[in-house]
């Protein structure tokens, strides 16, 4: 069995390393340019996006070519997941896959715009996380045909978001999301900042460069908001403007060097 996955946080991470099978990074496949899996099985594992498939994933899963038997989705979310599921199979229908199970488990949500990271982290016992893991992974091992159920709601607010180029509904996380004026108008990094590089390592898309002559960091506009960057800053340094604190989130069973490696 083979997963690919995106991590930002550790959370997409801990689910496929508990889902067992051959890991395999999409970033690591992006920048190998391996787009073709065959396995028994293939999984993809990720965090939700604006209730849907994060563009950085989307752009990837229409380029894929699957050889397998059972291909399976896990996405990992906070409070709300849309309609995740409408999302993948029409990518699927789009790209020439079909999926035979999706679902999702319910974990720590990072959005830093909207939540505040402590506060999360001491309702994460209510979430029952490793129940939902298990449930998940018991499906899987016995190839169960699934599609998570999304109501006409659901789907209709998914739509209405893309419609809206998943820009947000309230002026506080307009902040974070300026379409079209560039990073450095929602990010900021302060006088604290080591140059230590961390950002650039847990970067997926290679946005952020070390100008280590002059001081700075340098960031590009492939930016997709995953938040890496900001979560593993060593000195808490890196900030976007409309977030609720300055608390930060890494899950626990995760090292951050498995993040750098994974998004390496």
């Amino acid at each position: 069995m083979q997963i690919l996955y995106f991590t930002a946080t550790g959370n997409s991470l801990h689910i496929a390393k508990s889902l067992g099978g051959e890991l395999l990074s999409i970033p690591q496949m992006i920048k190998a340019g391996r787009y073709d899996f065959t396995d028994d099985k293939i999984g993809i594992v990720f965090p939700l996006h604006a209730w849907g498939v994060p563009s950085y994933v989307v752009d990837f899963l229409k380029k894929v070519t699957f050889n397998s038997n059972y291909l399976f989705a896990v996405t990992t979310y906070g409070i709300y997941s849309g309609a995740v599921a409408k999302h993948l199979t029409d990518i699927g229908n789009e790209a020439g896959f079909w999926f035979d199970y999706i679902n999702r488990i319910k974990m720590v949500d990072n959005y830093l715009p909207t939540f505040d990271m402590k506060k999360e982290m001491e309702k994460e016992p209510k979430k029952q996380i490793e129940k939902q893991l298990a449930a998940v992974k018991s499906d899987i091992d016995a190839s169960k045909k699934w599609i998570l159920k999304e109501s006409f709601i659901d789907k209709a607010m998914f739509n209405y978001m893309a419609k809206r180029g998943n820009k947000p509904f309230n002026e506080k996380r307009l902040k974070v999301h300026v379409y079209g004026e560039g990073i450095e108008n929602y990010m900021y990094i302060e006088d604290s900042c080591t140059q230590c590089g961390m950002c650039a390592k847990v970067c997926p898309v290679d946005n952020i460069k070390m100008d280590t002559e002059n001081g700075k960091i340098v960031l590009s506009d492939k930016c997709f908001m995953c938040f890496a960057c900001i979560h593993h800053c060593p000195s808490n340094a890196i900030h976007i403007k409309g977030e609720v604190n300055s608390n930060r989130f890494r899950n626990s069973n995760i090292k951050l060097s498995e993040i750098v490696k994974a998004n390496s």
